[in-house]
């Protein structure tokens, strides 16, 4: 099984999120932002940083990449995408997610293991875990505060679209806790924290995150 992470100028964390995908069983294959190639991958990760340096807004230029057009063509068609903290920031403003990130509600960059509970253990992404499952993994950021409007926030709390959320105190001040949301049809998948920092004992605070990239291998080989 192949799964693409793209590279975008600014990206940090692209090499972890390889590395974990190839602890999880499948082959990283590497991609450029401004390729038009996805390179035959069964699923796409957009890894962490700072991408184009976060001008104008986090994530809103590289959403507007070459390989952005092909990763939101083929993530209708029902290809599983992830995106973690940088990358939830671009599937946010690529239309794949709703709401947006914004500065931390206490504008100090956050930095810190944190408790999360699985909310929905069904997606393409989180059901390597049970609905309820509480994980550690960590967070680092200074743009993590997820908001939406108000009736934004309850239809999706209404359907069930909140894919894990912050417990244990909230390092961001995101509303209602949300960490992470889904897409409709639970392909997509975005959230602040960083699964692939927390994949193997000698480097993570657990091995939680693990479950993300293992999940996906079932949603593929099911589809």
């Amino acid at each position: 099984m192949r799964i693409g992470v793209i590279t975008f100028p600014g990206s940090l964390d692209d090499v972890d999120a390889a590395r974990a995908v190839r602890l999880a069983g499948a082959e990283p294959v590497a991609l450029w932002h401004a390729d038009h190639d996805l390179r035959d991958v069964d699923a796409v990760v957009l890894p962490g940083g700072f991408s184009y340096g976060d001008y104008l807004r986090a994530g809103a230029i590289a959403a507007r990449a070459p390989m952005m057009r092909d990763v939101v063509d083929r993530a209708r068609q029902g290809m599983p995408v992830l995106g973690i903290c940088n990358g939830f920031q671009v599937l946010c403003e690529a239309g794949l997610l709703p709401g947006a990130l914004t500065r931390n509600s206490h504008l100090h960059f956050r930095n810190r293991d944190q408790l999360l509970r699985v909310e929905r253990a069904d997606t393409a992404w989180t059901s390597s875990y049970a609905e309820g499952q509480t994980i550690v993994v960590p967070v680092k950021n200074g743009e993590g505060r997820y908001v939406a409007a108000p009736a934004e926030l309850e239809r999706l709390e209404g359907e069930g679209r909140v894919a894990v959320r912050y417990v244990g105190g909230n390092p961001n001040g995101s509303l209602r806790d949300i960490a992470g949301v889904t897409s409709e049809d639970g392909r997509v998948v975005g959230l602040m924290p960083h699964p692939e920092h927390a994949v193997e004992d000698l480097t993570g605070p657990s091995t939680d995150g693990l479950g993300f990239f293992t999940s996906v291998l079932t949603a593929v080989v099911s589809a």
